[in-house]
């Protein structure tokens, strides 16, 4: 066994290897950018190296600095992680020739599942089933629109190289194509440095299943059971639980003999995941499909290893090291249900936009490390309270990790635990993944890819904390921080009673008023005390008698006529933000004084709604553009972002060039709204 390996990732990936390497009594390094200097995964190892600057190809996809510092620290072996260069043939080739163990597959089998392509050519000799498609090395646009056309709509074009999410698009119609093709081959290029795409049928009602594989040096194979990937946006994952819902035991031993046969014709060793698509049918029916292999370690692993009781990358560092599978297929069983939900900083109810900021608050539900994967909630995070989300890298802020006895009881596990979770500081996807949750088609397991836009409905611009507890929970804060301040005493123990903030008052009611603004419209808020010690809170005329109560946890008890909620009330600024068990929400306490003053936002301005990269202009300066016309690109965040015209009118001023860095809020260009 290693006694020193390099981990050549960050954030949650990094912290997730070195926790078990610490239990194996392994020693690690960790590299690092200028953005992570101060990064969790930083102290979470043994040593730390600098590797240069925070865009990744600075940084940590500099494989021949990686190596270099391998060397000199003495590391024997280096674990990739997932994701940067997990799956990188050349990198694994460098590691071998400086006599380091890439704690991976072999520089072949990543070669041949690394190109879609190839791979479905590859399986479809090993008998593997594939959708009907094109997979040809001709990327010539027109014979491309012509093998789409002869497909038949809908098709989906994919990066070949790609993965992620990235690099794919989904066409319902042919006079679409050419569009879509030039917009995945330019994400494509960017993102992987290759702009090869191939095309496939897009399954109608497709489930996504996978399957998770390990291989040793000796020849030995086995599929840890399934897990299903079909809740997503953007074509990138959210939520991922294993057992598949509805799976037979037949269905999985069809699928994880499929998925065996795939990495035996690749003579693949160590952890890797082959995903398939599955269709259903009426009926029940349900066929599967290759859709391609992951040669490294999935983001949604834990599932796997809290209904197996086994930690994967033990796995990888024993069979890395030359060791057999730890267990062989017939000693693998399936215990309970889990569920994974990738908490990201996002905002679900603006198309997903990726967030940037600091974790302000990063309040986590009672949980385990992965090594108590029976415990039924388990974190794995990469951040800490105070640690910034910047737009180098992805926008995950964590894994939560959930299991039960039953998918029932991991559903409600997951819901309890999300509604513990509070951040504060960025926008994030937490209340969006308990809609999701809780809606109807995926607590009756009614799952496809196109589960998020069919519930819709039920899971965009969802408030579940309307605005009479909101208000009552921030001026039950205030009351309760007030009266903290107010019983402060000086070193003689006396107590200021000008400072006191008990109402009372010699003859009539106490009556106090506090502006508030919930979802951009201004409130009026009343609280009137009377001497029998109620309090009596009016809200926009809707009156009734307010108590709060300070509870053990930091939470208020708080009651507003028949609403009652424990809440977590944070307050940043002017804005409170209300966690209660329901939901949560955002209100604003307006105080005059300080906003006198303040004037209009300027018409006219479209401003970049993060910092990235200008990609392209598709206007100059002159030009007249109609309301929801694209004017500009931007690349942030692993990701492309088209800025429309608000309105109708004409350009005044392009402000920046294609390539250039911008930050949020830069005004990207001037445009004459039409009267």
């Amino acid at each position: 066994m290693f006694t020193k390996i390099l981990i050549a990732n960050r954030g949650e990936i990094a912290c997730r290897v070195a926790a078990t390497a610490a239990r194996m009594a392994i020693r690690t390094v960790a590299v690092y950018s200028d953005a992570d200097a101060g990064a969790k995964h930083v102290q979470a190892c043994d040593e730390a190296v600098h590797i240069g600057g925070s865009a990744p190809k600075d940084s940590y996809l500099r494989w021949e600095k990686i190596i270099e510092v391998a060397k000199a620290t003495g590391a024997q072996a280096i674990h990739p992680g997932y994701g940067f260069l997990s799956e990188n043939e050349d990198f694994a080739r460098a590691c071998a020739k400086a006599g380091l163990v890439f704690i991976g597959p072999p520089p072949s089998a990543i070669k041949d599942m690394g190109l879609k392509a190839e791979s479905k050519q590859l399986m479809e000799r090993a008998g593997v089933p594939l959708v009907p498609g094109y997979h040809g090395a001709n990327q010539d646009p027109v014979l491309l629109q012509a093998e789409a056309d002869r497909i038949g709509d809908p098709v989906l074009i994919k990066a070949s190289a790609g993965g992620g999410g990235k690099g794919m698009r989904a066409v319902d119609k042919s006079e679409d194509f050419a569009s879509a093709l030039a917009s995945c081959k330019r994400e494509a290029i960017n993102s992987f440095g290759d702009d090869a795409v191939l095309i496939e049928k897009y399954v109608q009602r497709p489930r996504h299943i996978e399957i998770q594989v390990f291989g040793d040096t000796q020849g030995n194979y086995v599929y840890l059971f399934e897990r299903d990937c079909s809740v997503q946006r953007r074509h990138q994952k959210v939520l991922e639980e294993a057992p598949a819902p509805g799976m037979t035991p037949e269905m999985r031993a069809q699928m994880g003999l499929a998925a065996v046969a795939a990495a035996r014709a690749v003579n693949y060793v160590g952890a890797g995941t082959v995903e398939f698509i599955v269709e259903q049918r009426d009926g029940g029916e349900m066929n599967f499909f290759f859709m391609e292999m992951n040669t490294r370690l999935q983001v949604e692993h834990p599932v796997t290893e809290a209904i197996t009781g086994q930690d994967l990358v033990e796995w990888q560092l024993r069979v890395a090291s030359g060791e057999p599978l730890p267990l062989m297929q017939d000693q693998l069983k399936i215990h309970g249900h889990a569920i994974e939900a990738r908490i990201c900083a996002e905002n679900p109810d603006n198309n997903f936009l990726p967030a940037t900021g600091s974790l302000h608050v990063y309040g986590l539900p009672a949980c385990v490390t992965f090594e108590r994967a029976d415990a039924g909630v388990r974190v794995d995070s990469g951040v800490r309270e105070g640690d910034t989300i910047s737009p180098f890298y992805d926008s995950m802020v964590a894994k939560l990790i959930v299991h039960g006895s039953s998918r029932e009881e991991a559903l409600a596990r997951l819901d309890t635990a999300l509604a513990q979770t509070h951040i504060v500081g960025l926008n994030t996807n937490v209340q969006f993944l308990r809609h999701v949750t809780t809606s109807p088609s995926f607590a009756k397991a009614n799952l496809d890819t196109a589960l998020i836009p069919r519930e819709a409905d039920v899971l965009f611009n969802q408030e579940k904390v309307g605005l009479g507890l909101a208000a009552a929970a921030l001026v039950a804060r205030t009351l309760v921080d007030e009266q903290a301040l107010a019983q402060r005493r000086d070193a003689s123990g006396w107590i200021d009673p000008w400072a006191q903030r008990d109402n009372w008052r010699s003859h009539g009611p106490s009556v106090r008023s506090f502006a508030m603004q919930f979802h951009e419209q201004p409130h009026t808020v009343q609280l009137t005390a009377v001497h029998d010690g109620d309090a009596l809170l009016r809200v926009d005329g809707d009156e009734a008698v307010l108590r709060y109560q300070a509870l053990a946890n930091g939470a208020l008890d708080v009651a507003w006529g028949t609403q009652r909620a424990a809440c977590h009330i944070y307050k940043k600024g002017d804005v409170a933000h209300v966690f209660a068990a329901q939901g949560a929400t955002q209100i604003i306490a307006i105080d005059a004084l300080a906003h006198a003053g303040d004037g209009q936002v300027e018409g006219g301005r479209l401003t970049a709604p993060m910092p990235g990269k200008v990609v392209s202009f598709a206007v100059k300066a002159g030009d007249a553009v109609k309301k929801g016309q694209p004017l500009a690109v931007m690349e942030a965040m692993k990701m492309e972002h088209t800025i429309a015209a608000p309105a109708d009118g004409t350009v005044a001023e392009v402000l920046f060039a294609p390539g250039d860095q911008v930050t949020e809020g830069s005004e990207l260009l001037r445009m004459e709204v039409a009267a």
